[in-house]
This record gives C-alpha cells, structure tokens and sequence, in this order.
C-alpha cells in the first residue's frame, strides 16, 4: 500500500507542472496579439536595463577596458572607501540633495494642481488649447532651454537686465550668482515638466464617478470643495504612488540641465553626483570609481523606495508593490 501511495504521488507531482505548462502554453496562444504589442517595451528594458546591470561589478573591481570585467583585479569596497572619504562627497552630497528636495517641494505638486485647474474648464476647445500650450516645453532639449535662459537672463545682453536698465535700475547677476543657482534650476523645471505631469493626474481625475460630484452638490459642495473632498481624495493613491517613484530618483537630477547651466562662478552649489562622474569616468577614465558612485545614487533611491512604499502600506494605501 505504502508503495501504491508514493507511485500515485510521484505521478501526480509529474502531472501537475504539466497541466500548469500546457495552461501558460494556452494563455500565451489565447493572447498573443497582446505579448506581440509589449513585447517592444520588454525588450528594450532587457536590453538596456537588466543586461547592463551586469556592469556593476567593475565597481569593485581595478577595471582595466584592456584586460575585461572577467580579467580585471577586484579591490572589494576599496572604490567606496575612498568616495565617503573624499572631501567633495558632502559638497555633492548637499547639492543634490538641495536640487531634489526643492523639485520635490515646488515642482511635484505643481501639476497636481495644474490638473485640478485645467479639469475645472468646461469649454473642451479652451481646455485643448491650454493643454497643448503646456506641454510644449516638455519637446524642448535642455539645450534649447539653456540657450532661451542666457538670451533672457544674461548680465550682459540678457533681454530682464535690458529692460531693469530701461527702467532705471541696476543690472542683477542671475546666472554667475551662487544664491540663484538652485532656484534657477527648479524654476527652469517647472516650465519645461509640469504641463507634461498633469497627464496621469488628468487621466486619474477622468476616471472618477460623477455622481460624487452631484452627491457633493446637493450637500451644497462649491467647486473649490469638491477639488478638495471628492478629487484629491480620488486620486491620492495615484499620487503616493507617483511620489514614491520620486523619491526613487532623489539622487537624479538630470545631468543635461545642471551640466549647460554650470559655471565657474557657481561650481561651488553646481556640482552633483552626476557632473561628478562625467569628469572622473569620462573625462579622466576612472571607470571602476564612477560605477561606484552611480551604484551608491541607486542604492540610495531603492532604500527610500522600500520606506516609502513600507510607510503608504502602513497608513492604508497600496504603494508601489
């Protein structure tokens, strides 16, 4: 009997991973016009995020292009050790960090509430027309932002200075001037981005019930308290979730922007994690030691991702995962 039994199970473990293969074989036929259409998207974060992940481990590594990341000397954390230890660390760390929390303080509620206004129109051509007005920054490059930046702000022919001289007043340094960096930086974030960012608050803000909003009528709700009580209660798990992808590129703060706006002038409030590798992976061929650096940024993000997804769980919303 006993022999029977372990025969009867050992058939079954055998059947079981069948009929679940042959089921996952039913549902990629069943749908594979579907797998066809992301298939594109799959590839390319194959292709240019899992694979490269592999790179990594020059980080630990004296890497040598000539003897390959199989050949080359491992150094352990010895690339580590010496970036907490060098004197610029703080100084990068404390420019990054500024440039992100201030984009995170101005520029993330920003098209929240770009998107409560432009959902408050009720002329759809109106409507249209403001938001394609908004996004239009958002095709622009950062050099063509840069370049409309030094035409605007320039000490010496910038067309602000031309007008404040025309006036009777002095000219102001906005682009050598330490103080405006930061502040310039965001500014220039939220012209070219916040239109863009209302997308998924709008889409998020069509799919809620209208008969919330009639509810809230009757009870004698006016506009700005039916943004209040009906929209954004509706949309927050929307933006925990966005908020949370934020905090994940804290340590980003686009490389593009703060390399076109820098200057010896303000090099000092200028220089991020990023500038930072450019020069000494680029530029000077330090390739172990700026892998280091970015994996340090990425590891940042991924802890602050954790948190925050474990603290929106804790006080009741879905998060990330």
């Amino acid at each position: 009997m006993a022999a029977q039994s372990e025969l009867q199970l050992g058939s079954l473990a055998r059947t079981v991973p069948q009929s679940r293969w042959k089921h996952v074989m039913h549902g990629l036929k069943r749908d594979k016009f579907l797998y066809l259409l992301i298939a594109p998207g799959l590839l390319f974060f194959l292709i240019f995020k899992y694979v490269p992940m592999w790179g990594v481990v020059i980080a630990f590594q004296d890497y040598s292009p000539y003897m390959g990341v199989m050949n080359s000397n491992w150094v352990g954390f010895e690339h580590f050790a010496r970036f907490f230890s060098n004197q610029d660390f703080f100084l990068l760390f404390r420019n990054t960090m500024a440039i992100s929390l201030l984009s995170l303080l101005f520029f993330f509620p920003l098209p929240i509430i770009l998107s409560l206004l432009l959902n408050e129109l009720r002329n759809e051509i109106y409507k249209k027309w403001i938001q394609s007005i908004v996004y239009m920054p958002h095709f622009l490059s950062w050099v063509i932002i840069a370049g409309i930046t030094f035409l605007l702000l320039s000490q010496s022919s910038g067309i602000v200075n031309k007008m404040l001289v025309s006036l009777g007043f002095a000219k102001y340094d906005f682009l050598t001037n330490e103080n405006n960096f930061w502040a310039l930086l965001t500014v220039q974030n939220i012209w070219k981005e916040a239109g863009w960012g209302t997308i998924i608050f709008l889409a998020a803000i069509a799919g809620v019930d209208p008969q919330q909003y009639e509810a809230a009528k009757m009870d004698g709700a006016n506009r700005l308290q039916q943004a209040w009580h009906v929209t954004l209660p509706a949309i927050r798990s929307v933006i925990v979730v966005l908020f949370i992808l934020k905090l994940g590129h804290i340590m980003d703060v686009g490389f593009e922007q703060v390399f076109l706006m820098m200057n010896g002038a303000v090099s000092n409030v200028a220089d991020v994690f990023e500038t930072y590798v450019y020069r000494l992976g680029i530029q000077q061929g330090q390739f172990s030691f700026s892998t280091a650096v970015g994996l340090f940024k990425s590891l940042v993000g991924l802890i602050l991702v954790i948190v925050a997804n474990k603290l929106s769980k804790r006080f009741g919303e879905e998060g990330v995962y």
